[in-house]
């Protein structure tokens, strides 16, 4: 009963935390795209974005991430076979890219609350969907449990970024076409 109870909190933490990790790369594009106005929009739009992100950051993503975190820990206290399985294996190598991407979504957060702007939109729109990948792979390893199907998985995934690439593209070619898109 414990284990349901554990389980349930830790979905609800990682469903918190992608949703922190999906909207904060969105929010660096707006960022990114204020700076390209003229004044005073730029430091009113950017003052706005700064505080939006810092509270997504700080009271959405970062505890979502460490409850999320601590809740898996106990579910391997309390399932410790788990760790003998192939597939978890890989899901954890999943799981720590995605606290590599968190980490680096952490470090241009404080850089553009510095103002130091060194991404264009463009590659945010395709770093935003470096968590969507890893999302991918981890919903099918626990679904699926196992480690040989996550080959057909990776095949799969190349296939949606190649999807997300070329929707990436044709919405560029959109928004020059439609500025105010």
């Amino acid at each position: 009963m414990l284990y349901n109870y554990i389980k349930s909190l830790h979905l609800i933490f990682v469903v918190t935390w992608f949703a922190g990790l999906f909207y904060i790369p969105r929010l660096f594009i707006y960022h990114i795209e204020a700076w390209q106005k003229p004044s005073p929009d730029k430091e009113i739009l950017s003052e706005q974005l700064k505080l939006m992100t810092k509270r997504l950051w700080y009271i959405i993503t970062w505890p979502s991430a460490v409850l999320c975190t601590l809740f898996a820990i106990w579910l391997l206290v309390l399932m410790p076979g788990w760790l003998q399985q192939p597939w978890m294996h890989v899901k954890l190598a999943f799981v720590a890219l995605l606290f590599v991407y968190h980490f680096k979504c952490h470090q241009i957060f404080k850089q553009m609350q510095n103002d130091d702007i060194r991404y264009t939109s463009n590659f945010m729109r395709m770093w935003n969907e470096v968590a969507t990948i890893i999302l991918f792979a981890v919903v099918f390893l626990v679904i699926l449990k196992s480690a040989f199907d996550w080959i057909y998985g990776i095949v799969g995934m190349f296939v949606l970024v190649a999807l997300l690439m070329l929707g990436i593209k044709m919405y560029k070619r959109y928004r020059e076409r439609n500025p105010d898109a």
